[in-house]
């Protein structure tokens, strides 16, 4: 999910300022990341453009420990967290982000541009730029995105149980989804939406009493009678011969597609996901890409990931890194220590 959210942050002011890492992205991935990198005493900063997704949800699902925490305050705790161990946050987005010139020894080196023209100097990027969720163009859809529209059972089934629910079907995905959300509620209709359905799906949809219609859907009705405005939850799905069939809440699978704004001069790989569900940096294992020195974690590269799953893969990313940066601080030291020698020995 997108939107926007207040962020408490400082500015960048000094440019050409070198740091060990620059985290781009300051949702659970990115902050967890810069978390392992602070704490291991690595000069870090994280550019933040305070749009998390899950901005619209009234709170974080499925997270041990932090179960129901609005997502603005499980990311202020966050901020805090790493600023407490000498990180940085910034507030801005990255325009830019290139290889530069490495070292004598070889050792990678990065340029990031922010839309202000600062210029941060980075040993190691880690990307955590989330995902965009794309919704089918259904009018009246978008405006109950997060509260009466939603796209995971895990992150809102228990929210939403006994209600109501709508399928609206996008592509073979869509199957799966429906069969989840029928372990919420009795009440399930699955609108195929011109998708393919065979006839053994819809035998096991009967046997499940899921009902389908295959009739076009025209668009999303809210019970304040209008597309716009605060307030109103759905009244229900209107479809093309006039008839509107009462729904609560409708489920959709989005399509996902990594942020990659700023992010072209790194030439990282992307892939298609299954489906045709979206598009995603390929990694290695800990978010590794073939790229030297430089991670990706989070949903740019995982869509299905949710909170925690998010910011155990940035911590791992960024213990990592913290361990590649060890290898390159030695060899760096090496190389010093034979020069040293060579000098000595000369004199």
């Amino acid at each position: 999910m997108t939107g926007t959210t207040a962020v408490t942050v400082t500015t960048a002011t000094t440019a050409d300022a070198e740091y060990d890492a620059v985290v781009i992205g300051g949702g659970a991935a990115g902050l967890n990341g810069a978390l392992m990198l602070a704490r291991s005493r690595r000069s870090v900063v994280v550019i933040d453009s305070g749009t998390p997704r899950n901005a619209p949800a009234e709170g974080v699902h499925g997270l041990l420990g932090q179960e129901g925490v609005p997502p603005a305050e499980l990311l202020r705790r966050g901020r805090e967290e790493v600023r407490g161990y000498g990180g940085r946050i910034v507030a801005g987005e990255v325009t830019d982000a290139v290889p530069a010139d490495p070292t004598a020894e070889g050792d990678p080196r990065f340029a990031v541009t922010l839309a202000d023209g600062t210029v941060l100097r980075a040993r190691r990027l880690l990307v955590a730029t989330g995902l965009r969720d794309v919704l089918p163009d259904v009018p009246g859809l978008a405006r109950h995105w997060g509260h009466g529209v939603v796209h995971c059972p895990y992150c809102h089934g228990w929210e939403v149980r006994d209600e109501p629910i709508g399928i609206l079907a996008v592509g073979p995905a869509s199957v799966h989804h429906a069969l989840l959300f029928r372990q919420l509620t009795d009440d399930l209709v699955y609108f195929t939406r011109g998708t393919e359905l065979d006839e053994d799906t819809r035998a096991r949809f009967a046997a499940r009493g899921i009902r389908v219609v295959d009739t076009p859907v025209a668009s999303v009705e809210s019970t304040d009678g209008g597309e716009g405005g605060d307030g109103g939850g759905i009244e229900g799905v209107r479809l093309s011969d006039g008839q509107t069939v009462p729904r609560r809440v409708i489920a959709v699978a989005t399509t996902m597609r990594a942020r990659t704004d700023g992010l072209d001069g790194l030439r990282l790989p992307t892939e298609d996901l299954p489906g045709g569900m979206g598009r995603h940096f390929a990694t290695g294992p800990a978010g590794t890409t073939s790229v030297r020195g430089v991670w990706v974690a989070g949903n740019a590269t995982d869509p299905a990931a949710q909170v925690g799953a998010s910011a155990a893969a940035g911590a791992l990313a960024g213990a990592h890194i913290n361990a590649d940066l060890a290898n390159a601080d030695t060899d760096a030291a090496l190389a010093a220590a034979l020069v040293r020698d060579r000098r000595t020995g000369r004199e």
